[in-house]
């Protein structure tokens, strides 16, 4: 079993017709996998190149058509069925994948990619090692350090340690004006308005209500030529509390999207605005990938350097969930206000 520290992977396997690069993450997940996707893509310019990802987030793959084929699993809003994985596991091994490429490093995603019949399969070690079958669900094994920078850089990292050519990440993605026509929004409206996504999947990642009021309040009196965008997910959690938000809004939304975009049509949306807020959520690797800049307010988690976009278009503000409260706390309203203006005062 080797561990490939000797990076030859890629040169053993670049003359395989058929590529499976399997990642059965959330919407963050799937966008981080995007520029390490590319890297595939040019390593394998003549194969066939399919990509796995969880189904309720397929949508997304639409700004990539150079993925000849995407393949949808089951994860939310509930789990795949014993069922629907032997039909997963029936239909990878009939494609006959000469490669197999899984750099997520779960244990479903791993029995998956054992059990896929790929001849080649290369595979991420988890940091504690996995169980102790996992090495042997894979041909070849990476190591490299979870959560110690941004994800999208890690997985990049992973097949430079397999031996595929690397500089610097890219987002290589095509949205078309048709997605931004979608919500209503046209080219000219680039920059005249602010995106909001004010919720998450916690109320403890979450601003209270409140606070998010007095925000959206201070930035419409200090730039009252921009008009404001919110967006939430389809879920009747977030449907219900932006039902509940609205009322309490200093402003009146120029457009609302309660989870009616697809997530290729929200990019463009997020892609066009002046600024995006948003908590820890999906929307924020969408402001990554599309470059739109970014205030955030975040929870102080242990992943907080895999998930907040590098560089100079992101201002996150790191908040504390503090004894008896529900909400996010210690982020200060002045300094969210404050990081705005650095975007927008030029400063």
């Amino acid at each position: 079993m080797k561990d490939n520290t000797s990076g030859n992977f890629l040169a053993r396997t670049r003359d395989a017709k058929k590529v499976m690069v399997l990642d059965l993450g959330f919407l963050g997940d799937t966008v981080h996998l995007l520029p390490a996707l590319w890297m595939v893509r040019q390593a394998y310019p003549n194969a066939k190149l399919h990509a796995a990802v969880a189904s309720h987030v397929v949508s997304l793959m639409d700004c990539v058509p150079w993925v000849d084929r995407v393949w949808g699993y089951m994860r939310y809003p509930r789990h795949a069925t014993l069922r629907e994985n032997i039909e997963m596991v029936a239909r990878l091994r009939r494609e006959k994948f000469d490669v197999l490429i899984n750099l997520n490093g779960s244990d479903r995603s791993s029995w998956l990619s054992f059990l896929s019949g790929a001849h080649e399969r290369l595979g991420r070690t988890p940091d504690d090692g996995g169980p102790p079958f996992w090495k042997h669900m894979f041909t070849d094994r990476i190591h490299y350090p979870f959560d110690q920078e941004p994800l999208y850089w890690q997985r990049c990292r992973c097949l430079e340690k397999a031996g595929f050519p690397f500089s610097s990440p890219e987002f290589h993605i095509e949205i078309t004006p048709e997605n931004l026509h979608a919500a209503d929004i046209s080219a000219s409206d680039t920059g005249t308005y602010f995106h909001v996504s004010p919720f998450t999947t916690a109320d403890r990642k979450e601003l209270p209500p409140q606070q998010l009021a007095k925000l959206i309040g201070a930035l419409a009196a200090q730039y009252p030529d921009k008009r404001w965008v919110f967006s939430c997910a389809p879920t009747g959690r977030e449907l219900e509390k932006m039902k509940a938000l609205l009322p309490l809004l200093p402003v009146t939304p120029w457009r609302q999207f309660p989870g009616n975009l697809s997530l290729v049509q929200l990019s463009a949306v997020i892609g066009h605005s002046a600024l995006h807020f948003c908590g820890d959520t999906g929307t924020l690797p969408l402001a990554l990938m599309t470059g739109a800049r970014t205030v955030s307010w975040f929870w102080p988690n242990p992943s907080i350097k895999a998930w907040v976009p590098p560089g100079e278009k992101c201002r996150a503000i790191v908040g504390a969930n503090l004894p008896g409260d529900n909400f996010l706390g210690n982020v200060s309203t002045a300094d969210l206000v404050e990081a705005a203006g650095s975007f927008l005062n030029g400063s």
